[in-house]
């Protein structure tokens, strides 16, 4: 390549690339969805103001395994919630929510696309309950929605396995398929071999491949780089890198990244010290050494977030012998 296509590449920006804000979805794994509707809005006002492309506002979880007197509304994203903060939202924004394989009601839960102010359903579940998702996508495409699937903890997924899901998912109904690094595990040679495999799987069948990054080793922005890079069209990323543990790719800079005049910055960095600022001193997220032991060892990150909530937080030598001696 000459020394001015790579300057041409370098100025340039994707068009075709849509940022999706789980701030709120993922951010509310840390407090059982509780945010109140102030935050919700202001997060949605920053969201519109700077040309995000899609919001997700939280999940779609059944009430009788997610009890409203201990959830959030925002694990249950009722309509009459949505419309709270949004109206009808007159916006070019798009309202995202999630479904969990097994934790959703989906067949009554999900209206019907006339009957709701969601755009997109985004259905997640793991290398076993890929025929339920199908499933639950097909559900969410006859009513009227887009849909896409999040195989979650790809890191564990035997490579055969994955093949087989691909192939599955390729014949699906869904707009797409997300890489998901649910434990922020992964390091940028096995997110470019997944997404070259992910778009290869999908070629010719018009889906999209979407990154989801967990900053476990604080790689999220890192990793989502790599993978746009290899070919995804579909970025996840939140608000000061808000989300359940070490939390997700920050917004902030993957928008600077993108160079897209379409998105803008100022109404994140607002939104970011006016809100999260002052609440990342009573909510715990980021990057510690915790999360970056369990994402070394491939493992979930809950351990690492009952020790951070726990007498020692900062034992860290203590946590990494438990967490080996676990693996033994």
């Amino acid at each position: 390549m000459a020394e001015s296509d790579k300057r041409e590449d370098w100025v340039a920006y994707r068009p075709d690339i849509k940022v999706l804000d789980c701030t709120v979805r993922d951010g509310g794994l840390i407090n059982n969805h509780q945010f109140d509707d102030a935050f919700v809005k202001a997060v949605y006002d920053a969201n519109v103001a700077a040309g995000i492309d899609y919001m997700e506002f939280g999940y779609k979880g059944a009430k009788e395994i997610y009890p409203p007197s201990k959830h959030g509304p925002w694990k249950h994203c009722d309509e009459e919630t949505l419309r709270r903060i949004v109206g009808d939202n007159d916006t070019s924004l798009k309202i995202a929510v999630m479904a969990d394989a097994e934790r959703t009601n989906y067949k009554t839960d999900i209206l019907p696309r006339s009957e709701s102010v969601i755009d997109l359903v985004r259905v997640a579940c793991y290398i076993h309950q890929i025929p339920l998702a199908i499933d639950m996508v097909k559900d969410a495409v006859d009513k009227g929605y887009e849909a896409m699937l999040q195989l979650m903890a790809v890191s564990t997924v035997q490579e055969s396995d994955l093949d087989a899901a691909l192939a599955i998912a390729a014949e699906s109904d869904a707009g797409g398929v997300y890489i998901v690094d649910s434990f922020g595990s992964l390091y940028s040679e096995q997110i470019r071999a997944l997404t070259k495999k992910y778009v290869s799987a999908m070629d010719g069948t018009g889906k999209e491949i979407g990154i989801h990054a967990h900053n476990n080793q604080q790689l999220a922005f890192a990793n989502t780089i790599e993978s746009i890079i290899c070919g995804t069209s579909r970025v996840d990323a939140t608000m000061a890198g808000i989300g359940r543990g070490a939390g997700n790719c920050p917004m902030e800079l993957i928008l600077g990244f993108l160079h897209n005049p379409k998105f803008h910055m100022r109404p994140i960095l607002e939104c970011t010290q006016e809100i999260f600022h002052p609440l990342s001193k009573t909510m715990d997220w980021g990057y510690s050494i915790p999360y970056a032991i369990t994402g070394q060892l491939n493992q979930h990150p809950r351990t690492a977030i009952e020790a951070r909530a726990g007498d020692a937080p900062d034992d860290y030598v203590a946590f990494y012998d438990l967490s080996v001696e676990e693996m033994s």
